[in-house]
């Protein structure tokens, strides 16, 4: 005979609770008191109850998914706030789904689409240069950003002008006057962020930041090269550049030294982010680290709270950032 699938009411009975219990225990555990959420694990494990979550979600007009809009998936900077991320949501009954803004030929429509759909319960954008800003005042799915900022929409970030001025700072008490900086595209909030931070930094300390030495990038490895080419161009250079992510530092440091330029010895060189190659660098890469698992993590807290009290407005969260000392820094020659 065919063995009967075992129901939340069979869970209910052997633990001792009601069926509303249970429910709660599964999907908020925070909710309920620990000796109540060990007797229904412990039934649900005896029963081999399995939770349908497609009719639960149903029944709660819920598809069970959130979406993560991330410009360029190639980038190594995401991996961890994704799996941060996903670590939350999950155990909320949530399947994190990741589409590249980048990669999308109308970012316009698709994210209308999204939208409009139905398809997911809340967004988590990466990309503030998305387009059509009035698409953020129609009726959708909670939103909310992560690492760059838009307008009032609820978004987790770290400081990145403070995080900036850190690392301007540590050049300084290591002895530069000397600094450059290579940027990030202009426009980019992040970008204006840590340029901001940067400058504000320096001028403390009786400095400009010299046109001659800014360097325009866009995050990645190849216009940190190039920021590397136009620096061994000028006759005038600066003893120490802050790169405005550790890509852009990865690549200016991998040109320099093919050019048989020592890093710190000739040019010290620090980035932001500590993506996880910047402690295996030959010299390994001084960096502003970001919290990445941490901003995953409160963006997804953050997000399922908004879609549980079916809100479109939720709070802002500011992480602190950290000076990680490596060896690609070093006093002036």
């Amino acid at each position: 005979m065919r063995q009967k699938t075992a129901g939340i009411q069979d869970v209910a009975r052997l633990s001792g609770v009601s069926t509303a219990t249970v429910s709660r225990a599964l999907s908020h555990p925070e909710r309920v008191a620990e000796s109540t959420r060990e007797a229904v694990l412990r039934a649900v494990q005896e029963t081999g109850y399995v939770a349908n979550s497609l009719a639960r979600n149903l029944r709660r007009r819920r598809t069970g998914s959130i979406l993560a809009l991330v410009p360029n998936l190639a980038n190594p900077f995401f991996s961890q706030i994704l799996s941060g991320l996903s670590s939350v949501l999950s155990p909320a009954g949530y399947g994190l789904l990741i589409a590249d803004t980048l990669a999308d030929p109308d970012p316009r429509a698709r994210l209308a689409h999204y939208f409009d759909s139905g398809l997911v319960d809340g967004l988590v954008v990466f990309d503030a240069t998305l387009p059509d800003p009035a698409l953020m005042q129609r009726a959708h799915p909670p939103l909310l950003m992560a690492c760059e900022w838009r307008g009032e929409l609820p978004s987790v970030t770290v400081d990145n002008a403070e995080g900036a001025a850190i690392a301007i700072r540590h050049l300084l008490e290591s002895g530069h006057r000397r600094i450059g900086h290579v940027t990030g595209p202009r426009g980019n909030v992040l970008t204006e962020s840590r340029l901001e931070g940067a400058a504000g930094a320096l001028a403390e300390a009786g400095l400009a930041l010299r046109d001659d030495w800014t360097f325009t990038g866009d995050f990645g490895i190849a216009s940190g090269a190039q920021a590397a080419t136009r620096w061994l161009a000028l006759a005038d250079r600066p003893t120490a550049v802050f790169c405005a992510s550790d890509e852009m530092a990865c690549g200016f440091m991998g040109a320099l030294q093919q050019a048989r330029i020592a890093v710190p010895g000739e040019v010290s060189v620090i980035g932001f982010d500590d993506i996880e190659v910047a402690g295996h660098l030959t010299p390994a890469l001084t960096t502003i680290r970001q919290p990445r698992r941490d901003i995953g993590e409160r963006a997804a807290h953050l997000l399922v709270d908004m879609i549980d009290q079916r809100s479109l407005m939720g709070p802002s969260e500011r992480i602190a950032v950290e000076l990680i000392r490596r060896q690609s820094v070093t006093s002036p020659g």
